[in-house]
């Protein structure tokens, strides 16, 4: 008799828990990802270096490997770096940034790859994808998702509470990514990938309905939760289509558009879905969505993250481009630059009565 499931990628390990940073050594021996403690270590010149302090002690036989930008050059040469010097993992200590490079690096040389999380900003501290600078803008690359995740609570307070409400910003936005999903599916046929849109919206649900704030444990175990559940919904799909519909569209463009201007990407992916829910007609989601943003602290409005009118409709408008052959509800309404500022007029009007 056939066996009829399918093996899901994910973390051999996830620890989200208040000093789960200080059980590194442990974690890494019981689960075999490391007895001897050979790793090749990725900081940033921030959080990463003051937490090196912390860890060197419990970790003596790590290289340590500082990691200037969230480029593809460093992810090359750290993966140059560390090629042929017997490490038992990569691991990656820090942001988004540092975290991608870490996969990247950890992919090319095949080693496992372990994410250290020190904020909450975003989906990717768990994903199969490393989202790198180049020098055409920003490229998204496949790799293996991480074999273990360890977020210390500890230190998620430590960091500045932007970084938590970018997170929120970034878990919401599922639900919107999944409405433009179902869309594909109802006007194109587009397959949907039952397991990871329910991982997905569940994860985006779990954050919209908690009436937690970035100060509580709680809340802040249901947000890493949430994304640690989206990046293994890509992994199980194959793709971000259960976390990246409209909304990211128009993040996408605003760093294309604006290069150094632009907010951070919960922000403006928050925002973005937001305004894809009220495209949709759904004006009790958008309204709700609208809400619980405010309610963290959240930009729901462009002049909120440093953008005009005039640039958020342009944004919008140019959005599409930046993911050829995906469909969302943008595509679906093909609106003219007139259309989407007399729609984003109505928007902004519904928010403020």
């Amino acid at each position: 008799m056939p066996v009829l499931t399918r093996l899901i990628p994910s973390p051999v390990v996830v620890d989200i828990s208040n000093g789960a940073m200080d059980k590194l050594d442990g974690i890494l021996a019981d689960q075999r990802i490391s007895a001897s403690g050979k790793l090749a270590i990725a900081i940033s010149g921030g959080s990463g270096r003051a937490l090196r302090a912390r860890l060197a002690p419990v970790l003596p036989y790590a290289d340590w490997f500082p990691v200037t930008d969230g480029t593809i050059d460093s992810a090359v040469k750290l993966a140059d770096d560390i090629k042929g010097r017997r490490y038992d993992a990569v691991v990656g200590l820090g942001g988004g940034k540092i975290i991608d490079v870490a996969k990247y690096a950890a992919a090319r040389v095949g080693l496992p790859m372990v994410a250290i999380a020190t904020n909450l900003s975003h989906d990717g501290i768990c994903s199969p994808v490393a989202t790198l600078d180049n020098d055409n803008g920003r490229g998204s690359y496949g790799v293996p998702t991480p074999i273990a995740m360890v977020i210390d609570l500890d230190v998620i307070r430590e960091a500045p509470v932007r970084f938590v409400r970018a997170g929120i910003g970034d878990a919401l936005s599922n639900i919107s990514s999944i409405a433009d999903w179902e869309l594909s599916h109802r006007i194109n046929g587009e397959h949907v990938d039952g397991l990871a849109a329910a991982m997905a919206r569940t994860a985006g649900e779990s954050v919209l309905r908690h009436p937690g704030g970035c100060g509580d444990d709680e809340f802040l175990t249901v947000l890493a939760e949430a994304l640690v559940l989206t990046g293994i919904a890509m992994s199980i799909s194959g793709d971000t289509r259960p976390a990246s519909g409209a909304c990211h569209e128009i993040s996408h463009a605003f760093d294309l558009l604006h290069p150094g201007r632009s907010a951070l990407h919960g922000e403006q992916v928050g925002l973005g879905a937001a305004f894809a829910m009220h495209l949709r007609g759904a004006a009790e989601q958008s309204g709700l969505f609208v809400e619980v943003l405010r309610r963290h602290g959240m930009p729901v409005l462009p002049a909120e993250i440093g953008f005009s009118v005039d640039e958020f409709v342009a944004a919008v408008e140019y959005a599409p481009q930046t993911r050829p052959g995906r469909f969302t509800i943008l595509e679906h309404l093909n609106l003219s630059a007139a259309d989407i500022r007399d729609a984003y007029a109505d928007y902004a009007k519904t928010i403020r009565s």
